[in-house]
């Protein structure tokens, strides 16, 4: 029998599918690609793997733009492909976890398709509609796309809201029937044995059902307080789980929340709720955005990154709740390029793991990271593939950027970055395929691979290997409060973790600089856990740290 919260001793693997492992050739990961690295998965030593979207889609926005929910795309395989990959999961003692979206589907999808005959079709109340003049929006709300939410259909005189792209028409959750075709569907994946869901966007799913303006007095004064955990969110999470997941002992659930707050992820994840199992926030990743702006050049606020780990994981512990932990996912530039540093890759990314695996949370490790891959840094546009990356740079022009400049910052922020292939050896294409691949892979490959990381025992590999056994190991770091240290520092990230007799002290060098600090008296002479050089700089009460240098250490 699985303890009921199994997963804060456990660790997730993420595959973007479209760039993991090629098996047909055709430049494009897919399923079979998957299963033959399980082995390698198997060793690294993760317990689950979600996988991004693989239903069927127009792909305009990667597969969370979803025209099937009961069909697995062509371009990754079959239906018989998925069955295989759940099996040999299992066989292997790893958990699979699917990607679902329902907050809004594509317009491609059958219900659109039928809510576009108009009110007397069922399934025009599954979606959101509102009367309208071709020249009059319903109201001022922003799509998170750029341009407002609302889209004008003609033939009906009505606008549906796309708080997404446009080809992405939100749900009407206010719907019981639609409710009730969710449930019947994400029981479908179940039974087939899936072990839980990463449910995209899910606080978004509860509008004010007045649609009021927003004022635009601030960046973030668009519409989105109006539908961001929204007044029925709870209740209809609530409902979701009884109906679903939660007939299913030890299935498990994470919520990407956008724009959300410490109160409502408390919410969410609190045992009793019965909402969710975690959650996952993403402010910690804004804190290289000058002023808010994501399409600009800027560097770490790292007093800011400290201040926010440090509110958000003794807020969540506070309300018992829980969090995903995490740098990198496919939306995310690769974090040694981001918050690390290439020439010190292997000190860069082994410091930046222990940071976040010693953290209160369920840690996520996104393909490629347990490598150190690093941003590919395209120099031209026609190596950019993504739909945001591409508009956001026609508007840097607009905006009287050079074509240099413009390039500069897709270089540092586009999510292009996080989805070049992964790096399995120095073969042709690293080894991802035998065809074209659909998107570039990075120049670095030839010394930055899965096959050189595995012969060097030394390699970022094995740290995260280790990171990870030692959160099954060790209930400090799986279940231990969290105490913040270092507070002052400007360049050291430190916490304490405790629980019953053990505490352990993490502290993380984010810069090159070297830095002195003290540590206190009880940790003097006690285990080393885990470091990432080969020696300590110990003199007296202080430890001497050097470039991106990290130690943690354990007393019981």
């Amino acid at each position: 029998m699985l303890e009921k919260d199994w997963w804060k001793s456990a660790t997730v693997y993420q595959i973007y599918p479209k760039s993991f492992c090629d098996s047909n050739g055709d430049g494009i990961g897919d399923i079979r690609g998957i299963i033959s690295k399980l082995d390698y998965l198997k060793n690294l030593g993760v317990d689950v793997v979600w996988t991004t979207p693989m239903y069927v889609s127009p792909m305009m926005d990667n597969g969370y733009d979803i025209a099937d929910y009961y069909n697995i795309d062509p371009i990754f395989g079959t239906m018989e492909d998925f069955h295989l990959l759940l099996d040999e999961m299992h066989k292997k003692g790893m958990k699979l976890i699917m990607d679902m979206v329902i907050n809004h589907t594509s317009t491609e999808h059958f219900w659109f398709k039928e809510a576009l005959k108009g009110p007397g079709n069922k399934y025009h109340n599954y979606y959101i509609w509102k009367e309208g003049t071709a020249d009059k929006a319903p109201n001022n709300w922003a799509s998170k796309f750029g341009g407002n939410a609302w889209k004008y259909v003609e033939s009906l005189g009505k606008y549906y809201l796309h708080l997404f792209d446009v080809t992405q028409a939100d749900l009407n959750w206010e719907n019981p029937e639609l409710r009730e075709d969710i449930y019947k569907m994400i029981n479908f994946w179940l039974e087939k044995g899936v072990d839980g869901f990463r449910l995209d966007v899910i606080n978004l799913i509860s509008k004010n059902q007045n649609f009021p303006d927003d004022n635009y007095e601030t960046a973030t004064s668009d519409g989105r307080k109006f539908y961001t955990d929204g007044p029925k969110v709870h209740e209809y999470l609530k409902e979701l789980t009884a109906n679903t997941f939660g007939k299913y002992p030890g299935s498990l659930t994470v919520g990407e929340m956008s724009s959300t707050t410490i109160s409502h992820c408390v919410e969410y994840t609190k045992p009793e709720n019965k909402e969710l199992s975690m959650v996952f926030n993403f402010h910690h990743l804004k804190v290289d955005y000058p002023n808010g702006e994501k399409w600009a050049l800027g560097d770490m606020d790292f007093k800011s990154l400290k201040e926010i780990f440090f509110k958000w994981q003794v807020g969540i512990e506070n309300g018992d709740g829980w969090s995903a932990v995490f740098w990198c996912n496919h939306d995310q530039p690769r974090i040694v390029s981001r918050f690390g540093n290439e020439k010190y890759l292997k000190e860069s990314g082994k410091m930046l793991g222990t940071a976040i695996h010693m953290l209160r949370g369920t840690p996520y490790v996104y393909q490629g990271e347990e490598i150190a891959m690093t941003n590919p840094h395209f120099k031209n546009i026609n190596e950019y593939k993504d739909v945001e990356a591409l508009n956001n740079y026609k508007l840097l022009l607009e905006k009287g950027k050079t074509i240099d400049e413009a390039i500069e910052i897709l270089g540092q922020k586009s999510r292009d970055n996080s989805r070049t292939p992964v790096q399995w050896n120095n073969n042709e294409n690293a080894g991802f395929t035998v065809g074209t691949p659909w998107i570039g892979v990075a120049k670095n490959y030839s010394t930055i691979n899965v096959e050189s990381n595995l012969k060097d025992e030394e390699s970022v590999f094995y740290h995260y290997k280790k990171l990870i056994e030692l959160r099954r190991e060790y209930k400090v770091i799986s279940h231990g409060d969290f105490i913040p240290m270092y507070e002052e520092n400007s360049q050291v990230f430190g916490y304490m973790r405790k629980f019953e007799a053990e505490k352990l002290l993490v502290i993380n060098n984010f810069y090159e600089n070297e830095v002195e600090v003290e540590i206190p008296d009880e940790f003097i002479g006690k285990d080393i856990l885990v470091k990432n050089y080969n020696d300590i700089l110990l003199n007296g009460k202080k430890i001497k740290l050097r470039a991106y240098e990290s130690i943690v250490i354990y007393l019981s």
